[in-house]
């Protein structure tokens, strides 16, 4: 039987837990009709999994196989025509369902779930097979290792739409604000705008994080902890625009009140994630300068075969911080969550269940 990993549950409070990682055994994978087998060759964390460790994400379920990025070969298929096709295939799994293409919001009325970790998609991509639905798979770009193209999935959907879609601003010579850099929506987002030809600044807290973020594009940076960084970023503004179109922000905070100096008037503040506090004031200062605020979470069915087909139009590459290797390798698992919980790394962390060479030789 397939070998996955899940949480164990132990006593605790939300937020004081942290709850151990365990081995699992899966059902001998049996495809639907319309179902795949996808044997997975590499897992990515996001932040949602060490939320989920520590309950601080709701419906976390014991039992239920973590991580919601992954790439994989189809090993196996239902009997319909739609899943055949993907026999033998590379492949990215879409990170969620309840969502197919309205450019507003999930139309699922029980709204949008991520796999991993929860009873609300009990599947999850760090285990050793997934059967999904062949509807949720795109190709995994060609010029992406495994281990690459597991790093794309959610964030690179979560970036695309708060970029491409709820900004509306990338597009050249428009000035992109990107907060936080080094995560990896972040990370996206800085290579999704400046792929699209938008000049594109970052704010970090770390010297480091900023030098990798220009060598990556990044037409400037500043360090947030430094007093009036804001002043900082508005000298770096091209001489024909010398105000920002538009912030996308994960952090929240007192972004609404740097904003609305920074950001020119109908700007737009794009927020995809508040890691300092779950509120955020809006000012009068920002009504005045007619500047919307914007929530963007994750994104369609469509919106991730859009964001699958620009990486490989663009030749863009998912960066990763750290790699470790094998299902077996708790030790080395748990050394990325604290990669994770620590904020020290730059880009997304890995782990690489199988090679891709030794599933393909099996087929």
């Amino acid at each position: 039987m397939p070998t996955s990993i899940a949480i164990r549950k132990i006593d605790g409070k939300p937020g004081q837990v942290y709850y151990p990682l365990e081995h699992v055994q899966l059902p001998e994978p049996k495809p639907k009709d319309n179902e795949v087998v996808v044997k997975i060759t590499a897992a990515a964390l996001n932040h949602r999994d060490l939320f989920l460790r520590q309950h601080l994400y709701p419906g976390v379920t014991f039992g239920v196989p973590l991580l919601a990025d992954g790439c994989g070969v189809v090993v196996a298929a239902g009997s319909s025509q739609e899943a055949q096709k993907w026999k033998g295939k590379r492949v990215v799994l879409n990170p969620g369902c309840g969502w197919k293409d309205d450019p507003e919001a999930p139309e699922s009325p029980n709204g949008y779930a991520i796999l991993g970790g929860t009873k609300a998609n009990p599947l999850g991509t760090l285990g050793e097979t997934v059967t999904i639905e062949a509807s949720e798979l795109e190709e995994a770009p060609t010029h992406l290792s495994s281990v690459e193209a597991a790093a794309l999935p959610l964030t690179g959907l979560t970036a695309w739409r708060a970029v491409m879609t709820k900004s509306q601003q990338a597009k050249p010579g428009r000035n992109i604000l990107v907060t936080g850099i080094g995560g990896g929506v972040a990370l996206m987002a800085l290579a999704f705008a400046s792929a699209a030809g938008a000049n594109v600044f970052v704010t970090s807290g770390s010297e480091e994080k900023l030098k990798k973020a220009k060598a990556l594009g990044a037409a400037g940076g500043v360090n947030y902890k430094e007093e009036g960084w804001e002043k900082k970023l508005m000298a770096m503004l091209p001489a024909e625009r010398k105000k920002l179109d538009a912030i996308i922000d994960g952090a929240g905070g007192d972004i609404v009140q740097k904003g609305a100096k920074m950001l020119r008037a109908g700007g737009a503040i794009v927020v995809y994630g508040m890691t300092i506090s779950p509120k955020m004031p809006f000012l009068m200062a920002a009504v005045l300068q007619n500047i919307d605020v914007r929530g963007s979470t994750m994104g369609s069915r469509k919106e991730f075969a859009d964001m699958v087909k620009f990486v490989e139009e663009k030749n863009l590459k998912p960066v990763v911080s750290r790699t470790v290797r094998g299902l077996d390798n708790l030790d080395g698992i748990n050394g990325l969550f604290e990669d994770m919980k620590n904020a020290s790394q730059f880009g997304k962390l890995v782990i690489e269940v199988a090679k891709e060479n030794e599933v393909s030789s099996k087929l």
